[in-house]
C-alpha cells in the first residue's frame, strides 16, 4: 500500500493564474524554490539548471517535473528534422513496411515534415525561415529567391545561418503554399499531447485542441511574402491585427473543424484526416524516444502545430516545449485551466505527494478530456503478428481503428 500523508508542496516560475488556480484548487502547499518541492511547473530556462551537470542537483523519488530534460531533441526545429530523418533512416535499415517508398524515391507513409534544409536548393519557390530555438513567430520570415538569403545573411553578418552576436541557427524549410483556406483564411491546429514517459511510450491526446486563423485573407502571391497577417498563425502575430477579433480571439475549436470538413469533405476522409494527425505526432515521439533522457521525475505537455494542405494531407510543423498558458478569450481560459487540470490528475495521481517509483499508468476515469494516443506496453502485448494485424486496423495500444480504411499501417507497424 502506498501511504503518503501530507500536502503535495508546489513551486512555478511561470506566474500563470491558470497554473496557481489548480494548485490552490488542490489544496496544495506554496514553498519556495529553495524549500523542499514536490511538484514544479517550470520552465524550459530553469530545467536546464535543474538537470545540468554544474548545478544539478538529483531529484529524490517524491519530486516532480513537467519537462523531460533534453525535451529540445523534439522542440527545437532543426532536431525535430534531425530526428526524424534518423528515425526513417532505421526503419529503412530494417526494412521495415513504414518506410516504403513510391516510384520517385519518396516516402510514402513517412512524409509528413516539409522538405527542410539549412539552405534551400530550389529557390524558385517559397521558403519559410526559422530561428531554431524561438517561439510565437519571432525571427520568422519568407523568401523566395536565393538572393535574399545572401542579402539577409550580409544584413545580419552571418555565416552559415547562424549569427556571430547570437549563435542564432536557422531552419529553412519548403513553405506550404497550398494550405486548406476556410473563409479564404489559412489557419493551423494548436494540439496538445502529454507524454508521461518515452521509454516504454505513453502519451494521451487532449480532445480540445484549436484552430488558429490568420486575420488576412490568404494569397499566394509574392508581393505579400512580407504579410505576416497573412501566413503566420501564431496569435502573438494576429493580436496585432487590425481586423484581429478579441472575444473568440480567431479560434476555432478541433470539434468545430471536423464539423465543417465532414460537412464539405465528408466523413470518411476527415476521419482519415485525423488518424493522420495522430499517426504523425506518434511516430514522431518513437523518432525521439530512443535519445530522449527517460528520467523517472519527468513528464511533458506538448504543444503540437500542425499545418493542413488543400488535399487534405497533414503536416507537422514544429512542437512546443511550453504551449502559451496566456488566455486571449474567456473560452481559451477555460480550456487553458482544463488543460492543466486533467494533465495533473494523470502526472500527480490522486492529488497525493508523488512517488517516482509508482507506474504512472493511471485508470480511464481520471483522464477527463484526455485519450490515450498510444500506449507501447499495450501494443507490444498485442503478439508476434502484431505488424500484419494492425496494417488491418485490428490492432490494440492505439487510438481508434479506422486506418484499416486508410491502407496505412497504423501506429503499432514500427519495428
Amino acid at each position: 500500500f502506498r501511504i503518503m500523508a501530507g500536502k503535495v508542496k508546489w513551486v512555478t516560475d511561470i506566474e500563470k493564474s491558470v497554473l496557481i488556480n489548480n494548485f490552490e484548487k488542490r489544496g496544495w502547499i506554496q514553498v519556495a524554490e529553495n524549500e523542499d518541492w514536490n511538484f514544479y511547473w517550470m520552465s524550459v530556462q530553469t530545467i536546464r539548471n535543474v538537470f545540468s551537470v554544474e548545478t544539478g542537483y538529483r531529484l529524490s523519488d517524491d519530486q516532480i517535473v513537467n519537462h523531460f530534460p533534453n525535451h529540445y531533441e523534439l522542440t527545437r526545429k532543426d532536431l525535430m528534422v534531425k530526428n526524424i530523418k534518423r528515425y526513417r533512416k532505421e526503419l529503412e535499415k530494417e526494412g521495415s513496411p513504414l518506410a516504403e517508398k513510391d516510384e520517385n524515391g519518396k516516402y510514402i507513409y513517412l512524409d509528413f515534415v516539409p522538405v527542410t534544409f539549412m539552405l534551400p536548393k530550389n529557390p524558385s519557390s517559397t521558403w519559410i525561415m526559422k530561428p531554431c530555438g524561438k517561439a510565437q513567430g519571432k525571427g520568422i520570415f519568407l523568401i523566395n529567391k536565393l538572393s535574399q538569403i545572401k542579402k539577409w545573411s550580409r544584413d545580419s553578418k552571418t555565416s552559415s545561418f547562424v549569427s556571430q552576436s547570437s549563435k542564432e541557427a536557422y531552419v529553412i524549410s519548403l513553405y506550404i503554399n497550398n494550405p486548406l483556406l476556410i473563409g479564404g483564411k489559412k489557419f493551423d491546429l494548436r494540439l496538445y499531447v502529454l507524454v508521461s514517459t518515452y521509454r516504454p511510450l505513453r502519451c494521451y491526446m487532449y480532445k480540445l485542441g484549436f484552430c488558429r486563423f490568420c486575420t488576412v485573407k490568404y494569397t499566394p502571391s509574392t508581393s505579400e511574402l512580407d504579410n505576416m497577417f497573412v501566413h503566420l498563425t501564431n496569435v502573438a502575430i494576429q493580436k496585432h491585427g487590425d481586423d484581429y477579433n478579441h472575444i473568440h480571439g480567431g479560434k476555432w475549436t478541433v470539434s468545430n473543424l471536423r464539423l465543417y470538413l465532414e460537412s464539405t469533405r465528408g466523413k470518411e476522409v476527415t476521419n482519415k484526416l485525423f488518424d493522420e494527425i495522430h499517426w504523425i505526432i506518434v511516430q514522431s515521439l518513437k523518432a525521439v524516444a530512443p535519445v530522449m533522457n527517460n528520467d523517472k521525475h519527468c513528464f511533458e505537455c506538448y504543444g503540437y502545430d500542425i499545418i493542413i494542405d488543400d488535399k487534405l494531407k497533414p503536416w507537422l510543423i514544429e512542437v512546443n516545449a511550453s504551449p502559451s498558458l496566456t488566455s486571449s478569450t474567456a473560452n481559451d481560459r477555460i480550456l487553458k485551466y482544463n488543460l492543466i487540470n486533467d494533465t495533473l490528475n494523470i502526472a500527480v495521481p490522486n492529488g497525493e505527494i508523488p512517488d517516482c517509483k509508482w507506474n504512472k499508468s493511471p485508470p480511464k476515469e481520471v483522464l477527463g478530456n484526455y485519450e490515450v494516443l498510444y500506449d507501447e506496453e499495450m501494443a507490444q502485448s498485442d503478439g508476434p503478428d502484431r505488424d500484419l494485424r494492425s496494417r488491418s486496423g485490428q490492432s490494440t495500444g492505439v487510438k481508434g481503428n479506422r486506418a484499416r480504411d486508410s491502407g496505412k499501417p497504423v501506429l503499432t507497424t514500427w519495428k
